[in-house]
């Protein structure tokens, strides 16, 4: 089983820095171009890797990621196609953790069981599905947690303690906090508030917290990971795909610098 995700916020932890993800839409805007941009994102300073597994009805995607999803799937991008890349991109770096972010539709027509056996081995570490309540988890979970896939949970500012403790009870890796209310990429949460509801996150869970949905700046990133264990960015990160890679992987260079040089950890 892997502890990529663990092994790399300990890691972290060890020298006070805080985790750098990046989102990234499998396929987007073809498979090559996504494979090549993969294999720079670790030295450009991600420390975790997020890749989007397009699907025609993204019903939590703000507009930039789902017209990322759409070249996506344009392209032939499918499942088993994601699962390549991944097992490419192990053949040179076996540390950095994948997560797999999408929706549950792909995973079930893919076969669940199949999925989780065939993820592991391509060298995936955890999956989040936007839709699937953790009423309804157990097939999933059945399936996943023999392969050693987490299964990690997004966190609403809606999400009360009782809903929590159900969110949290089979959750791995770390929690997501969407730090506002609606989709990805449209607005950005007041750090004031964000920062008590990570507290109060922090003192039901034992799992880091990541916070994302609305970073599109360094500054922006710097801030949220001085009381958060990691920052994720996605809908910035897509948008500067458009214009070529070279420009992304300067992006995630700027936002490592942030985070590392930026507003001091108050965790």
């Amino acid at each position: 089983m892997s502890e990529r995700i663990e092994k790399k916020f300990s890691a972290l932890t060890k020298k006070k820095r805080k985790a750098l993800i990046t989102f990234i839409m499998g396929g987007d805007p073809d498979m090559k171009s996504c494979e090549q941009l993969l294999t720079q994102l670790p030295a450009a300073g991600a420390d975790i890797i997020e890749i989007g597994v397009p699907f025609s009805d993204p019903m939590a995607d703000g507009p930039t990621i789902q017209a990322a999803g759409l070249r996506a799937l344009a392209a032939g991008t499918k499942l088993a196609h994601i699962l390549e890349l991944v097992s490419a991109f192990r053949k040179q770096d076996d540390t950095t953790p994948i997560i797999l972010m999408g929706y549950y539709n792909p995973l079930y027509h893919y076969g669940v069981e199949r999925f989780s056996k065939d993820a592991a081995a391509a060298g995936v570490d955890g999956v989040i599905l936007v839709d699937l309540p953790p009423e309804e988890e157990e097939e999933f979970v059945s399936a996943a947690t023999p392969h050693g896939l987490k299964l990690i949970r997004l966190i609403a500012p809606t999400t009360d303690d009782t809903r929590l403790a159900m969110l949290s009870r089979h959750a791995g890796g770390f929690l997501y906090y969407i730090s506002v209310a609606g989709i990805t990429g449209t607005k950005s949460a007041d750090n004031t508030s964000l920062s008590a509801r990570v507290k109060h996150l922090k003192s039901q869970t034992n799992l880091p917290i990541a916070v994302g949905f609305g970073i599109k700046t360094p500054k922006q990133a710097a801030e949220v990971a001085a009381f958060s264990d990691a920052v994720v960015v996605g809908s910035a990160l897509v948008e500067l795909i458009t214009k070529g890679s070279a420009t992304a992987i300067t992006f995630v260079v700027s936002l490592r610098a942030a985070l590392d040089n930026g507003i001091q950890s108050k965790t």
